[in-house]
């Protein structure tokens, strides 16, 4: 079953729990993670977790537990859900407080949901999927994983409006990642990836892509590529917690080639790891 979990209280999902003057509510003022269980396994916990860390100390936001009670949480969450296959939603803020600004002195607020993992079409994990180019209007502080997400929601629906299926946003020419997922393309047997920079989220899969290149002796540029690069590459694929690793079969009016070697061979990889 689903679950949730506030401040330090398992509830029922449906319970209303969030105060109306809750700071997520009003501003937009927190930060989240998400993370993929499989078979009933919380998979590359510590470096979610160490990345929501980050994302806290970036906005001087103090966590309200520690990761050693958040992975109890977890654990009893997961226990009590009795979901194999599922994603955790992890969502802190500074607090509950009456609205100004400026930091309140109050603690800050921890809500957690389990809920079976969303599924990708099984055609389109095969096949591949479509995706839209947009403007990249977003701050520039996008590795934090912050819950300022309008640009990307917008994004996304003007996406799905289109019959694609993720957005993905250029700023001055160049890609930098997708309105929910980090963008790779592979031209002449390498991989082509933009740089780990303030511009785009430091994506967990993104780094797992690079160990299992490692492995498999595919060479890795972290470089800026245009849009044309993207249109014009031997194969491209996106990655995310939900997604994993998945094709990409055209952007906008451009087709990719429907063979996609170095990510079938990623993918599969990838799956014997979370298996092990």
């Amino acid at each position: 079953m689903e679950i949730a979990f506030f401040n330090g209280e398992f509830v029922d999902i449906n319970q209303a729990v969030i105060p109306i003057q809750e700071r997520a509510h009003q501003f937009g003022d927190g930060i989240y993670e998400v993370i993929r269980v499989y078979e009933g396994r919380p998979f590359y916990l510590k470096e979610h977790l160490e990345r929501l860390v980050n994302s806290a100390e970036a906005i001087s936001l103090k966590l309200p537990y520690s990761l050693s009670e958040m992975d109890q949480f977890i654990e009893e969450g997961l226990t009590r859900a009795s979901i194999d296959e599922a994603e955790i939603y992890i969502q802190v803020t500074r607090g509950i407080a009456p609205r100004i600004h400026a930091f309140p002195n109050v603690s800050a607020s921890f809500s957690m949901t389990i809920r079976p993992v969303r599924k990708i079409d099984p055609i389109k994990r095969q096949q591949g999927i479509a995706v839209l180019i947009t403007e990249d209007e977003r701050w520039k502080n996008c590795y934090i994983k912050s819950l300022n997400l309008l640009p990307n929601v917008l994004a996304k629906q003007k996406a799905i409006e289109l019959d694609c299926d993720e957005a993905i946003f250029v700023r001055s020419g160049y890609i930098t990642e997708g309105s929910s997922s980090n963008v790779f393309i592979v031209k002449n047997g390498a991989l082509i990836t933009t740089p780990a920079t303030n511009a785009i989220l430091h994506g967990i899969t993104r780094a797992i892509v690079f160990q299992l290149a490692n492995q498999l002796d595919i060479p890795v540029h972290e470089r800026a590529f245009t849009v044309h690069e993207l249109e014009t590459a031997d194969e491209a694929f996106i990655t995310s917690t939900v997604s994993e690793i998945l094709k990409i079969k055209s952007v906008g009016n451009s087709h990719l080639p429907s063979s996609s070697p170095i990510q079938d061979s990623l993918y599969q990889a990838f799956q014997s790891l979370y298996k092990r």
